[in-house]
């Protein structure tokens, strides 16, 4: 291998290395959330998917131009975070409602962001962190609570008493 393709590999690879560290910043943005709200998925965890998720994506990406790998790739990254948010989801019975759905679709929304960062998208992965974060902190908000309020009792109205 003559040396000016060994500056290019390392060069890409120190690109991949951006790539990562980028990921690794949006993912524990997301975490840093649901760690402030005693949440079992935090900081590592999403940090985690939404690196594994550019990984993937970077090395698809790398694979001699082959579009059809990059996208067989994407689409198991998909399929296995979906998987693993299977796993997070259970139903409580005694309670009559499912747990853990909204950090499932949390660990899937990440993972849509790592596949960003690995496909340079690097706006599209910013906005989605900010918007994937809004949408997270929502029951925070006055507002929010009032109007989600007022759904459920026009859904449930009072009984009459005889």
């Amino acid at each position: 291998m003559d040396t000016n393709a060994i500056y290019k590999e390392f060069s890409f690879e120190l690109i991949i290395v951006f790539k990562i560290l980028f990921a690794l910043l949006l993912g524990a943005v997301i975490g840093l959330d649901r760690e402030r709200h005693g949440k079992d998925a935090g900081i590592r965890t999403y940090a985690a998917v939404c690196i594994g998720s550019a990984i993937f994506t970077c090395i698809g990406a790398h694979m001699s131009g082959d579009g059809t790998a990059e996208s067989r790739i994407i689409a198991n990254i998909i399929t296995g975070v979906g998987f693993l948010g299977a796993g997070i989801i259970y139903r409580n019975d005694e309670a009559g409602s499912s747990q853990g759905l909204t950090t499932a679709a949390t660990a899937w929304c990440t993972a849509a962001l790592g596949v960003a960062v690995g496909l340079d998208m690097y706006f599209i992965a910013s906005a989605g962190t900010v918007i994937l974060y809004f949408l997270l902190s929502l029951y925070r908000f006055k507002w929010y609570l009032r109007w989600k309020q007022k759904l459920v009792d026009k859904h449930n109205p009072p009984e009459k008493k005889d």
